[in-house]
């Protein structure tokens, strides 16, 4: 989650960055289209990519993707929940091994007692043997008795009634739960990439128009200071292009910083360690689109998020059947090897070397232990549970289903409408140029007035950014539809 929160807001600081170099002014705003040999637009065409301070990195846009998918922490992260999950599939496997288990002790009491004898099962499973007093009733005594113990026992799962399958296959459902986690994060990671390499391109493009911009007021102001020193122009022409100019280098400022800020962004949505990143070269013209249906249904059949929601479902499931297989029996091979010596005198024979105090006695002990908890409350309410969160796995998934075909008709049309959108304004820019080159004509030809040049200069300026913006919102928007049909642009 915190990744996607990371990628929104990337989207987020571009789309600020671009849309607040529109609001400072025409000449600093989007990019614009490259002009041709005959001053038209190529159609569908980015401009190319403006020149950059020596001893930025760069990368092409193949090489981000890449490197973002090695190096971005996100996905780093993601890998090693995936192999995280892969350890604890050890957990249950871990019970088939067999269990050593060390023991020593020394103990002060009383020994009063009649024959028994017991199996201790954990962590040493030894059987009581051994004489002691048989003082019972009046006869029993309260004086302490030394007693020493020490043993090695051994305990190995024999057969298991298939508790420990369900255990394990538990474990591997969540596997293939963070597998699919893992790669919605590489998808989303190629989406920031791919979205943060257009911006750099938007905004390095938007200096070079901001530039274009204002070295065409520059040269209108130079004509309108020698009209007014010739006495053919009043002084508040020169003025107005003063005003002009001023405006236009403000944009210029404007866009500079834009484009270090964009580089900022691809940087960090590469994860690289740079505090910015230069784009290598343009990026390719956004591809074409499938039929709605089948974008839908390869969503349905691709997307990790909802392959993430569905394999929870089957986690939780075989998670209730682990937890029911908890209530199964269990088929156990024991075994002791231990010395033990105690200081009461015994019914027969006499008391060891010691006294009690030093466990010299050997005896060994091989058994099969039979172990069933026919009913445990707890073992019982823990599967109802997990049963009860199924249910809250397939109403997650089913909303996951929804978003996903919301999200996938929701680009399809964002898509369609900025590609629709183009020819229109292709045809802008080209008469706002038309009304570009007469207004400047007529101001050099002494017919116009510098505010008439400003108008015109504003207006062409506005239909290149009109276009620029259509042509990244058409990149934005392939490559938020790649996301979700789980491709890339």
């Amino acid at each position: 989650m915190a990744s996607v929160s990371l990628r929104r807001a990337r989207s987020v600081c571009l789309l600020v960055l671009l849309s607040g170099v529109v609001t400072a002014g025409p000449s600093a705003a989007q990019q614009p289209p490259p002009p041709s040999a005959d001053g038209g637009t190529p159609s569908g065409s980015m401009p190319p990519a403006g020149a950059e301070p020596p001893g930025m990195p760069n990368m092409t846009l193949a090489e981000a993707v890449r490197y973002a998918l090695k190096h971005q922490p996100a996905v780093r992260a993601a890998l090693a929940r995936v192999s995280a999950r892969i350890a604890d599939v050890g957990i249950p496997r871990g019970q088939w091994l067999p269990s050593l288990g060390l023991t020593a002790q020394l103990i002060g009491g009383t020994a009063n007692n009649t024959t028994a004898s017991y199996l201790g099962v954990a962590p040493v499973p030894t059987p009581r043997v051994g004489g002691t007093v048989d003082r019972t009733g009046s006869t029993a005594s309260w004086s302490p008795e030394p007693s020493t113990f020490a043993g090695l026992g051994l305990l190995q799962e024999v057969f298991d009634f298939g508790r420990i399958s369900r255990e394990i296959s538990a474990a591997d459902s969540l596997v293939s739960v963070e597998r699919r986690s893992a790669e919605a994060q590489s998808l989303d990671i190629r989406y920031g990439v791919e979205e943060a390499y257009y911006g750099v391109y938007a905004a390095k493009s938007v200096l070079r128009a901001s530039e274009d911009a204002y070295e065409r007021a520059r040269v209108h102001r130079d004509l309108a200071r020698m009209g007014v020193a010739s006495g053919l122009r009043s002084p508040i022409e020169q003025t107005r292009a003063e005003a002009e100019l001023d405006r236009l280098d403000i944009g210029r400022i404007r866009a500079r910083g834009n484009v270090r800020i964009a580089q900022a962004v691809l940087a960090a949505a590469v994860g690289s360690a740079e505090p910015a990143l230069d784009i290598a070269e343009a990026p390719p013209v956004p591809g074409g689109l499938p039929t709605l249906d089948a974008s839908v249904q390869r969503a349905l059949e691709k997307e990790p998020q909802l392959q993430a929601a569905i394999e929870r479902i089957r986690a939780q499931e075989e998670e209730t059947r682990a937890a029911f297989a908890q209530l199964r029996p269990e088929l156990l091979l024991a075994g002791t090897i231990n010395a033990r010596a105690g200081g009461s005198t015994p019914t027969s024979g006499s008391i060891p070397d010691g006294n009690g105090w030093i466990p010299n006695v050997p005896n060994w002990q091989v058994g099969i232990v039979f172990s069933w908890p026919i009913f445990e409350g707890t073992l019982w309410a823990r599967g109802e549970a997990s049963r009860e969160r199924e249910a809250v796995r397939r109403e997650e998934a089913a909303l996951v289903r929804q978003d996903l075909v919301a999200r996938v008709e929701t680009t399809y049309v964002g898509v369609t409408v900025a590609r629709e959108a183009l020819p229109r304004l292709e045809a802008s820019v080209n008469a706002a140029r038309a009304n570009y080159a007469q207004a400047d004509a007529r101001f050099k030809g002494g017919l116009g007035t510098s505010v008439e040049l400003a108008d015109a200069e504003a207006l062409r300026t506005d239909a290149e950014i009109q276009l620029a913006l259509g042509q990244f919102d058409l990149a934005r928007s392939r490559a938020a539809f790649g996301r979700a049909i789980a491709e890339g642009l």
